[in-house]
């Protein structure tokens, strides 16, 4: 059976929760249970503070992991990156008082830096060969420099909203970061299989985001036309109605462009269309 550790609380928690329910594995949430199984997949999950799942992946208390890239490289625990999920998305950053004029990464030679990322702005400082003081604060980074603790901080940015309340501006982002599946190096055969399988789940959700199924009637001689406009995934699918010289033609479409494309198919006589959500989407 399969382990994957999933944040016990929290934004990630919630939105693992959905990814595991949009494929097929329905699980307790975990606000009291710091384990639960599925009923559905061959599966248990590991609930866990965000920061301590990249180790207990690496050490084999869990086989899988579901957090944020930015704990992965923070802990620089030996585990594999699976997969990128597409959602947690943020970035660490670098933030001064708004007031400072900053042009490089040179600005923080000799300047105090809170963060509750050392390591990842370490890494950053010596990869610009710039000497900073690192002062890590476990929590508020934000308010360091209006209480004198820090000349700049770095932190973890989403909206940045927080910034401004601070007087602070970002000016360098150092990693985009969001949830990752992770894995223990040494998963076993039977273990991979399974993996295979959750993946297999995973990615017929994914492809399916932002897509939608639509169905529209249109004459036979607009066929060729409708086609250009709307080439699917290989083509799209067309089966003859009742009423001769007409048929129903069906075809997944991205939603950034479908209202573009909906206007295209009326303008060359396209009627009846319908606009369908889409579950899963299996290749």
């Amino acid at each position: 059976m399969l382990r994957i550790a999933i944040q016990a609380k929290g934004r990630l928690n919630e939105e693992s929760i959905a990814l595991l329910a949009e494929a097929g594995i329905t699980v307790e949430e975990g606000k009291r249970k710091l384990l639960t199984r599925s009923q559905d997949f061959d599966i248990e999950v590991l609930y866990l503070r965000d920061d301590d799942i990249p180790q207990a992946v690496a050490m084999g208390v869990a086989d899988l992991g579901i957090v944020g890239l930015n704990e992965v490289q923070e802990k620089e625990q030996p585990v594999e990156i699976v997969h990128s999920l597409g959602f947690g998305k943020c970035r660490l950053s670098i933030a001064l008082p708004k007031e400072q004029n900053y042009t490089s990464p040179r600005f923080l030679e000799g300047k105090r830096v809170a963060t509750s990322y050392p390591v990842i702005l370490k890494n950053f400082l010596d990869k610009e060969k710039v000497s900073a003081e690192i002062h890590e604060i476990a929590g508020s980074v934000e308010i360091a420099p209006l209480v004198g603790m820090a000349d700049a901080i770095f932190d973890i940015v989403s909206s940045g909203a927080t910034l401004i309340t601070n007087g602070l501006r970002e000016v360098e982002t150092v990693l985009a970061s969001e949830a990752v599946l992770i894995a223990t190096p040494s998963l076993s055969e039977e273990k991979k299989r399974s993996l295979d399988q959750l993946m297999f789940r995973f990615e017929a959700v994914e492809r399916s985001r932002g897509m939608k199924y639509v169905l529209m009637n249109l004459p036979d001689e607009k066929i060729a036309e409708a086609t250009a406009i709307l080439p699917g995934m290989k083509s799209p699918t067309l089966l003859p109605l009742a009423m001769k010289g007409w048929s129903s033609l069906h075809v997944v479409i991205n939603e950034k462009v479908l209202w573009q494309k909906i206007e295209q198919l009326k303008a060359i006589g396209a009627e009846d269309i319908l606009v369908l959500s889409l579950e899963k989407m299996i290749l």
